[in-house]
């Protein structure tokens, strides 16, 4: 890794000039800033703040999902340190951030090559003290404190791509490093997955690195803790889930309802809507102006609160033509009719159930076909068992919960060679995403319509409550390193309840619909009339 670095980037966050003072001699900080708590405070300044401030103890278990991205991260961990032989560790007690920082500055002074889990401080304040732990620090020619070298810090991440909030991270390491060194380094960098290096743009990044410093510092340093805000996609692995979600339930907060990104929150809050309750009685033309709204937008979150408000279903009626969105087409019955669900483990890269359920409603009869890749070079085998099953029903309309299945159809289709085109086009047009059927056509009082909370409002429930995409690939990931049959029973098992709760949704968003093709049928023949 090489690349032309600078000595003296053009923004610095501030910080005490604490170059002289021994570490031993640091006073016992009342914050300590870690790489770790800045890189949780951009994605949840409220997640860093309870870290800090609240008793572990009071946190939820880690999941099994979460424990899982862990060990992959060890493991990419370990991958990526065998290009560094003969590294070097500094020996301290864990936590002992004083002693790290000691040994560390003793290797670098000595001009070890490669120095794995190192320990860098600076005082920001009287009382708080950056942590810097990179995950290799690599000498460089330049000059330090110490001679004609210096250190370039690496951070192993498990993600593909280089995000904003690792490159953050990575400045703050090559500014606690100069200030541990006496002089920038040329570089800092990202250890991807594959094998890639980011090397990240430090004139770029270093005043974002300041801004989110400063802002970190004033939020940890507040008597209460940020403002919560729910963001499923983001929010349900934290540790402080349970706890930041009775507060929003406690208070009515408007980030429970889908569609209410923060950016939207900003300027809802700068309305003077806070709560479901005042969005519910806001009008359209309140809102559409605001940047990120438009009239869409606006009538869509108000009539999201109004259901969530009143706990109902409200048909969507597009003010143009007040007639309902679906049509009879849109949501076809049949004899027989499948219900399809995909369970994939993307750390193998391999497709393993396809599940089917196969009602047929001439003879009251329903049966769940798991069409199922025990290893992964069977994956063609299940894929094909799912075209001799789906093709027994040429007229049979193929429901599925969002456009994961029809893509995946394609993408398996083109990869086996399985059809040939015209088929293949026969075959999708047959599929029908129950997601789309929904929101296109219903607003419901849900906190996001996701198969789980759509299907649980309407009445289903899962015969395992906990089990959910992420632990499938937990469960998978587990039968094949244990050959243990109860994993794979109980993914079987959330798959059958998956398809089970697309059928469900289908049979309410029908019967939901009648009366409003009745109308329109009766409004269509009075015209014709």
């Amino acid at each position: 890794m090489s690349g032309d670095g600078h000595s003296t980037p053009p923004t610095t966050p501030p910080r005490l000039d604490a170059a002289d003072t021994p570490l031993a001699n640091i006073p016992s900080p009342s914050t300590w800033i870690t790489d770790h708590l800045l890189l949780q405070y951009q994605r949840c300044a409220r997640r860093a703040y309870l870290d800090t401030h609240r008793d572990r103890t009071q946190a939820d278990p880690p999941s099994d999902y979460l424990q899982k991205i862990k060990q992959d991260s060890a493991e990419h961990r370990i991958l990526v340190l065998e290009d560094y032989d003969g590294f070097q560790r500094p020996h301290y007690r864990r936590g002992d951030w004083r002693a790290g920082a000691q040994a560390t500055i003793a290797l670098m002074a000595a001009g070890a090559d490669y120095i794995v889990g190192g320990v860098l401080l600076e005082a920001v304040e009287h009382d708080t003290y950056l942590v810097s732990c990179p995950d290799i620090l690599v000498k460089q020619g330049g000059w330090s404190l110490w001679g004609d070298w210096q250190y370039a810090p690496v951070d192993i991440k498990l993600g593909k791509k280089p995000k904003l909030d690792y490159q953050i991270v990575a400045a703050f390491h090559a500014s606690v490093l100069a200030h541990s060194q006496g002089s920038w380094p040329h570089e800092s960098w990202l250890a991807l997955r594959e094998g890639r290096y980011h090397s990240v743009d430090l004139e770029q990044q270093l005043p974002k690195f300041g801004e989110v410093l400063a802002a970190c510092l004033a939020d940890l340093k507040g008597e209460i803790a940020p403002e919560v805000f729910i963001a499923h996609s983001r929010c349900d692995l934290c540790q402080w889930f349970s706890q930041c979600y009775q507060t929003a339930r406690e208070v009515s907060h408007l980030s429970l309802l889908p569609g209410v990104t923060p950016a939207r929150y900003t300027h809802l809050k700068a309305q003077g809507l806070r709560t479901v309750a005042d969005l519910a009685r806001a009008h359209p033309r309140q809102l559409a102006y605001l940047p990120g709204f438009g009239d869409a937008v606006a009538g869509r979150l108000i009539h999201q609160a109004q259901a969530t408000l009143y706990d109902r279903a409200i048909a969507r009626l597009p003010a143009n033509t007040q007639q309902f969105v679906l049509s009879p087409q849109d949501l076809p019955s049949a004899d027989v009719e499948l219900y399809f669900d995909i369970e994939a483990a993307p750390d193998v890269d391999v497709i393993y159930l396809h599940g089917v359920l196969v009602v047929d409603h001439g003879h009251q009869t329903e049966q769940f076909h798991p069409l199922l890749a025990e290893a992964a070079d069977q994956e063609r085998d299940a894929w094909e068992q799912f075209l001799d099953l789906v093709l027994q029903y040429p007229q049979a309309p193929i429901y599925h919960f969002c456009p994961y299945e029809a893509q995946t159809a394609r993408k398996l289709t083109r990869h086996y060679g399985s059809l040939p085109p015209e088929e293949l086009q026969r075959l999708i047009n047959r599929f029908v995403d129950i997601h789309w059927c929904v929101t296109a056509s219903v607003t419901l009082p849900v906190e996001s319509y996701a198969l789980k909370h759509i299907a649980r409002w309407m009445g289903f429930e899962w015969r395992d409550s906990e089990a959910n995409g992420a632990q499938s690939i937990c469960w998978y990931n587990e039968w094949l390193t244990s050959g243990d049959r109860t994993y794979l029973d109980a993914i079987l098992r959330y798959n059958e309840d998956d398809c089970r709760a697309t059928y469900h949704v289908k049979q309410w968003l029908t019967e939901f619909a009648q009366p409003h093709w009745q109308t329109s049928a009766a409004t269509y023949l009075t015209a014709s009339a």
